[in-house]
């Protein structure tokens, strides 16, 4: 059983209307579902993606607004990437950037690609990788709406990199239970630690690797606002998922068990060091509850918490999400 690929990645945000004028007006992704934490009906749960929010496209975040700052250090999740078509959508992004005064770094070379790094106004910290020698899994296609031009638009996830104390417990786990294999390592960015391993899965590629940093320098981190919560890995269907179910199972792994997010189904579990990994379905899809044209732009909640919509809606915060 080998995973397709990255599926989304969940992170946390303090204010969901800053939110979603960062990532919709500044990035360009398209807010492809308006709904709530299904484990606490309080708060927003925002997904962005391509125009249809395909697999491996999802960035998501649960709004905390009492979150502090997030602590970064080890046994964590340090970085989303997000997919370009190419180098020359980095030019167009440093500029970009600037003029809407993004904190951002140099272009740069990671694992063989150019890459240019930047924080959204929490602190998040993303990587905007460019697919101009991909020859894996196939990015998204931006939203045809998006107000950043095709031909420079954010394709999907590229590879999310884990900081740990102990890369050799994480290791085990990515190759002996999951299937991935070593690609590579590259040097890192800190002077005196070890090099940057580079795992993937499926066809490989930008959009199936995850990168172990391993850190011998840092605390534990303290998840708040600006920080990720978990990465999700895709399957193809339930049939698939449940598998995993009792793959886990079977290595005596904890886990959550089969869980029905009406958008896809799930399980989670926690790696040796901490960091929160789920599986998911590709399917049903985010338009199985909405017309496509018209994604993100009402409250969406699964049929299981409709009856509770007058409540839901009253403890929410008006959200203004006009694209």
């Amino acid at each position: 059983m080998h995973f397709k690929g990255i599926h989304h990645v969940s992170a946390i945000t303090a204010n969901a209307q800053n939110n979603f004028e960062f990532y919709t007006k500044v990035l360009g992704l398209r807010l492809v579902k308006k709904t709530v934490n299904q484990d606490d009906v309080s708060v927003y749960h925002l997904f962005y993606g391509d125009g249809k929010g395909n697999p491996g496209t999802e960035l998501t975040f649960f709004e905390i607004p009492v979150a502090g700052r997030n602590r970064d250090g080890n046994d964590c999740i340090s970085a989303i990437s997000l997919r370009v078509p190419n180098d020359a959508a980095l030019a167009y992004w440093s500029k970009r950037l600037d003029e809407h005064g993004v904190e951002h770094g140099d272009i740069t070379e990671r694992a063989g690609r150019a890459t240019l790094a930047f924080t959204d106004f929490e602190g998040q910290r993303l990587i905007l990788v460019s697919d101009e020698h991909n020859e894996g899994v196939q990015g998204g296609i931006p939203w045809e709406k998006s107000v950043v031009p095709a031909e420079y638009g954010i394709t999907g996830l590229g590879p999310v990199q884990l900081t740990v104390a102990s890369a050799e417990r994480t290791v085990s786990v990515l190759t002996a239970l999951m299937g991935f294999r070593k690609k590579g390592q590259y040097p890192s960015s800190v002077p005196g630690q070890p090099d940057i391993q580079v795992f993937e899965t499926g066809e490989g590629g930008t959009g199936a690797e995850v990168h172990i940093e391993e850190r011998n320098d840092l605390p534990k981190e303290r998840l708040g606002r600006g920080g990720v919560h978990h990465v999700a890995f895709r399957v193809e269907n339930e049939e698939e998922l449940r598998a995993w179910v009792t793959q886990l199972k079977a290595a005596r792994i904890a886990s959550s068990g089969y869980v029905d997010r009406f958008y896809f189904r799930s399980l989670y579990f926690r790696e040796p060091n901490g960091i929160l990994f789920e599986i998911a379905t590709d399917g049903p899809g985010f338009d199985t509850d909405e017309d496509i044209e018209h994604l993100g732009e009402s409250l969406a909640l699964p049929p299981f918490l409709e009856a509770k919509r007058e409540q839901i809606e009253a403890h929410l915060k008006p959200l203004d999400t006009v694209q």
